[in-house]
């Protein structure tokens, strides 16, 4: 590919960049998810960045959102053709995450381990 001073993965990065969008790309590939859904299986997003994130997937293509006529009304999100071109890539990250999960807990225990000492000696300056 030819250095043109623009780098493809930040353009890629503006459109799926986000805490959540490939989380929720990932919950999206295979079926039709209800809200409901998605805040069960993304329990670490607050409802207000869920509905933020699924509104800018949905404005850049990679979603479609489906509102039922219903009280209360029924929203439900799915994969675009454009959105299923990520596929691959998710493909490839799920893998990466499988393989590098135990050395990302290692040093997340560190870190909570550090920040537990901390807190402790805090607590006993009180």
């Amino acid at each position: 590919m030819k250095e043109t001073g623009e780098c493809p993965v930040e353009y890629a990065l503006e459109v799926i960049g986000g805490k959540w969008k490939c989380v929720i790309l990932w919950h999206v590939r295979n079926r039709v998810r209800r809200f409901g859904e998605l805040r069960r299986l993304i329990p670490g997003a607050t409802q207000k960045m869920l509905t933020a994130q699924l509104r800018e997937l949905e404005r850049d293509g990679l979603i479609s959102r489906r509102i039922y006529p219903e009280v209360p009304p029924k929203v439900e999100y799915s994969i675009t053709a454009y959105g299923r071109t990520l596929s691959p890539m998710l493909d490839v990250m799920c893998k990466w995450g499988v393989q590098h999960r135990a050395n990302h807990l290692v040093g997340l225990r560190k870190v909570r381990g550090r920040r537990s000492a901390v807190t402790s000696a805090i607590g006993n300056l009180k």
